[in-house]
């Protein structure tokens, strides 16, 4: 991956972070990896072990480009997520039901330079 890219995933790793830290969870992992695949963020709230898919468009160019970005999901990129997720609860077992959710952020670029974040929270985004 470019360190372009990286850098922008990043960017967006940490917008979801912040943002299911002020909602209640506890980040308690980033870019775990696994045999399978990497996990960008696993979280927690009092009922779920929250693993969180995060996918990011950088502005609306890349929106009318490349469509919502959780659509970028695709069902390959779903198997390797739920197998990463069986594999990380095959070490660290726990007693909270787990879940997969997927975090969209789209940022624009305002006229006044300022830039604003949209983010949606796909809770259970795979239904399983």
């Amino acid at each position: 991956m470019a360190d372009s890219t990286r850098q922008i995933g990043r960017q967006g790793e940490n917008a979801a972070s912040d943002w299911l830290i002020k909602n209640g969870y506890t980040v308690t992992a980033r870019n775990y990896t696994s045999p399978h695949g990497e996990i960008d963020i696993i979280a927690e709230d009092e009922k779920y072990i929250v693993f969180v898919e995060v996918k990011y468009r950088k502005n609306s160019v890349h929106l009318s480009k490349y469509g919502r970005p959780v659509r970028a999901v695709t069902s390959a990129k779903k198997q390797h997520i739920i197998s990463a997720v069986k594999h990380y609860l095959n070490a660290n077992p726990t007693s909270k039901r787990p879940r997969i959710d997927v975090i969209e952020i789209i940022s624009t670029q305002e006229a006044n330079g300022f830039v604003s974040l949209s983010i949606k929270h796909y809770k259970n985004a795979f239904g399983e």
